[in-house]
């Protein structure tokens, strides 16, 4: 499944409805080399053009939303957990971590998964 935000409305997309840049493209590659515990959490694309990411979404049991976003404009990828409602510091999300574009997508996949597994964010029940 994929998701595409555009001035504040998402709405799911498919087939021929899909993004094909060059990072939509990476993105999709990427999941498809998550393990199946990362599958488990509901895996979904995310083209979010209101803040400028193409991301992988987890819905995790543990901590809510995580993001893989990878920034359209060159910057290093990051792993963010987004919040339901804002924290007492009125912050919607906080970067867990950051890591730079050099990464083949099997790399990204790995370490992506890696870090969710060992913070506590997948659980393999």
């Amino acid at each position: 499944m994929e998701l595409q935000i555009s001035d504040g409305i998402v709405r799911g997309v498919r087939g021929a409805d899909a993004p094909m840049t060059g990072l939509a493209v990476q993105a999709r590659t990427i999941a498809n080399f998550l393990p199946l515990l990362c599958a488990r959490s509901g895996v979904k694309i995310v083209h979010n053009s209101d803040r400028n990411y193409i991301g992988i979404r987890f819905e995790t049991k543990a901590a809510g939303p995580v993001v893989l976003e990878m920034p359209t404009d060159g910057q290093p990828y990051r792993l963010v957990q987004e919040f339901i409602d804002p924290d007492k510091y009125g912050r919607t999300e906080v970067e867990l971590r950051r890591f730079p574009q050099i990464y083949k997508p099997q790399g990204i996949a790995h370490i992506t998964a890696e870090f969710l597994r060992v913070n506590g964010f997948l659980r393999a029940s």
